[in-house]
């Protein structure tokens, strides 16, 4: 039986998808290590965990799918195991950077808890400082332009959280520009709990966005707004109520959407039915991210990849969502500005997308 000829068109978007500048804005450090360094961390750390690479991958990738966002979480528990020290931090920090780099990504946003690392007795600021030491160095390297984003856990002691807000806003002039709530949504549900914080991060110059919609649908991303985010990661369920849409419109606000990882965490049943070109068609803000590069094994090309062929967007839409996202990054003008200029001359010599 002979094999059917490749489809030529086919292989020249992949391309085309692959060399274009991609900006991701929602990215977990903790779910994004690298199999062979989570390999070396557990032996020189001493930490319980398979010691072969299927092993260890079996044990970093979750499920697909999963059975709900809960057992999603659970994917996270051993990279958290192993990134107990600056060193730790650091290293894996530089290695995200560089590796989305290499997938053409030239501005990402990296979010982590900076409370879940401090179970072995690093110090809180310690722990941020390592951070953004890894993405300051990785970012010369590269010239791959970084921004992190602070994230407290909806399980955390709200008071712990205000003082998380307060340490990370000390680290502006590092890179760290925005504040994240995050963690399970079902047992979790109000994010008013932690409105001090919010407030203490908002005071301190940090930018807001906040984790919702991955439990709850609708009603939970409408609950979400009450903090005044200007993203909303995740919320594909918005799509289901059209006065949310449209206050989403009017007041501004981005959802950061990752099509795989809501196939993969039960919240669409399947990545070709999730809403990203409905909600882009209405006129919602959409940016486009992976979530977690390990987690959910996917590369953001890939994800861009999905976006026209399994979802259905036209190759310059999928532009306009990638361009979109230097309008709602939290970085400063001057780089934003400098981005801009950049994507838009890649951009006038694709005759698919120049305009």
């Amino acid at each position: 039986m002979k094999t059917p000829p490749a489809d030529p068109d086919k292989a020249a978007r992949r391309r085309l998808i692959e060399a274009m500048p991609k900006a991701e804005l929602h990215l977990h450090l903790d779910g994004s290590l690298r199999v062979d360094t989570a390999l070396e961390l557990a032996r020189t750390r001493a930490v319980d965990a398979p010691g072969d690479w299927i092993g260890m991958s079996r044990a970093l990738i979750a499920p697909m799918p999963c059975a709900s966002q809960a057992d999603l979480l659970k994917a996270f528990d051993l990279p958290i195991a192993l990134l107990q020290d600056a060193e730790a931090l650091h290293r894996v920090t530089a290695e995200l950077v560089e590796a989305k780099a290499a997938d053409g990504v030239r501005y990402v946003e990296i979010r982590w808890g900076p409370r879940l690392h401090v179970l072995g007795g690093l110090a809180l600021q310690d722990g941020i400082a390592a951070v953004c030491a890894g993405a300051r160095e990785a970012s010369a390297r590269t010239g791959t332009e970084v921004r992190l984003i602070c994230t407290a856990l909806r399980s955390h002691d709200p008071a712990g959280n205000v003082g998380l807000a307060e340490t990370a806003a000390r680290f502006l002039d590092q890179g760290l520009t925005g504040w994240d709530l995050a963690g399970p949504e079902a047992a979790f549900p109000d994010p008013l709990d932690h409105a001090r914080a919010f407030e203490a991060a908002r005071d301190g110059g940090l930018r807001i966005t906040v984790h919702a919609g991955e439990w709850n649908g609708a009603a939970q991303v409408r609950r979400s707004l009450a903090v005044d985010p200007e993203r909303i990661a995740h919320g594909p369920g918005a799509v289901d109520d059209e006065a949310l849409c449209a206050e989403l419109i009017g007041r501004g606000v981005t959802l950061d959407l990752c099509p795989f990882s809501n196939w993969q965490a039960g919240i669409v049943p399947s990545v070709a039915a999730d809403p990203l070109a409905r909600l882009h068609r209405a006129g919602v803000s959409v940016t486009l991210s992976t979530d977690d590069t390990t987690v959910s094994d996917i590369t953001l090309s890939e994800e861009y990849v999905n976006a026209v062929e399994v979802i259905g967007l036209s190759l310059s839409e999928l532009w306009e969502i990638d361009r979109r996202s230097l309008d709602v990054a939290f970085a400063d003008d001057a780089t934003l500005e400098r981005l801009r200029a950049s994507f838009d001359a890649w951009a006038a010599l694709i005759p698919e997308l120049a305009r």
